[in-house]
């Protein structure tokens, strides 16, 4: 391992993320002994997060209007890949040990009708770790569709806070929420779909990758329910030209509107998708994926109910070895253990679900920075001449 020239060097880093709306520069000075091979490390990811970051917010140069994060069928395969690239460099510029300021002095309201754990961690970690605040409004604790309407909380929020995410239960409320919010909103989840898990899952399977193939080359087989989730996984993956299976008993398979978008989603891309209740469609699987049984939480089916309909959808060790060599296993979480996965699988060497939860994270932090790079920016004269007429304000008033 090659050493720096100098035994005490002056390591000076600069990272510079060309945006739509301004220029962030961020410089690393440090004075301390390290190899070469760490310093090649950080450069690049900073490189690499700089590259993406410039990349995602071409279109805000050319359209300064703000863009929701509904639906991910109103965005193009390209877009979609540049938010999973950023999400993929700036945690890589993370785990090398830099942390960019990307959100810094921003806030995030996070409206939660419905409870949460990793929807809502990984909103707050990730405006921490990028210099930013998160503010948790859950349920009972703001006016929205109570006595204030809708669209009056989003043009409100609008004011108070720079993004807004929202976990709701009918998905007209987040539709409703981002029309009339000035400000970008993010789903983070509704009854008709799951798109922040999309792009959490996306990474994980580009993370993991079988040899010698891309994602469009990929096989998914989603087991089970057809959940919110599996709809959201069938969206995304004929988005981008794989080949989508959702393998579940008839009365619980995607809709004909779902299979509708899929069916367009693939002539565009190239993809294609079956819904069947056939269990040789799980051959050849690169990724087995499933959700728990009972449905939506507002309308939980009772458990001697959801046994007896999908006892023949869990998945175990029979199931995987129909997949291909290396099929990996995926989950959403949480898990009902001994009903929709056993423990052998979830536990095994072939289960993501552990990464796939942390990579929740690795989604939020890219979508936050890709959907608030049109908010507008300011040269360093301008934020110096503000901070001049502060001080010199309060100066004459015997304030500062």
């Amino acid at each position: 391992m090659s050493k720096l020239p100098e035994e005490n060097c002056k390591i000076y880093v600069k990272y510079t993320a060309a945006t739509e709306c301004g220029v962030i520069c961020v410089m690393l000075h440090s004075f301390f002994r390290m190899n070469w091979k760490k310093v090649q490390t950080l450069s690049a990811a900073f490189a690499a997060a700089s590259a993406s970051a410039a990349k995602s917010n071409l279109k805000c140069r050319r359209n300064r209007m703000k863009k929701d994060f509904i639906d991910t069928n109103e965005f193009t395969k390209q877009e979609l890949l540049d938010i999973i690239d950023l999400s993929l460099a700036i945690k890589k510029a993370i785990k090398a040990g830099y942390y960019p300021p990307l959100m810094r002095n921003m806030t995030l309201g996070m409206i939660f009708q419905q409870s949460s754990t990793r929807t809502r961690v990984s909103f707050e970690t990730a405006m921490s770790q990028m210099g930013g605040h998160a503010q948790y409004l859950g349920p009972g604790m703001i006016q929205l569709g109570g006595h204030e309407t809708i669209g009056d909380t989003g043009k409100v929020l609008s004011k108070l806070v720079d993004v807004v995410m929202a976990r709701v239960i009918e998905h007209k409320t987040i539709e409703e929420l981002a029309k009339s919010c000035t400000i970008p909103v993010i789903n983070g989840m509704s009854d008709y779909n799951h798109p922040t898990q999309e792009i959490g899952d996306l990474c994980t399977m580009a993370e993991h990758l079988p040899r010698g193939k891309k994602l469009s080359d990929c096989k998914v087989v989603f087991v089970g329910d057809g959940t919110q989730v599996c709809a959201s996984l069938g969206f995304i993956t004929t988005h981008l030209g794989m080949k989508f299976v959702h393998y579940g008993p008839k009365g619980h398979q995607l809709t004909d509107g779902h299979q509708a978008i899929m069916e367009r989603n693939c002539r565009e891309s190239g993809g294609s998708f079956l819904v069947t209740d056939d269990r040789s469609a799980v051959r050849d699987a690169d990724f087995l994926y499933t959700d728990v049984w009972y449905g939506l939480y507002e309308n939980e089916m009772p458990k001697e109910q959801r046994v007896e309909v999908f006892h023949d959808y869990q998945v175990n060790r029979e199931l995987m070895s129909l997949g291909a060599i290396g099929c990996k296993f995926l989950h959403c979480l949480p898990a009902t253990r001994g009903e929709d996965v056993t423990d052998e699988v979830a536990d095994s060497a072939a289960s993501l679900c552990w990464e796939q939860a942390g990579n929740r994270l690795t989604a939020m932090r890219g979508l936050l920075v890709y959907f608030t790079r049109c908010r507008p920016q300011h040269t360093e004269l301008e934020e110096a001449a503000a901070r001049e007429q502060l001080e010199r304000f309060m100066a004459d008033r015997g304030l500062s």
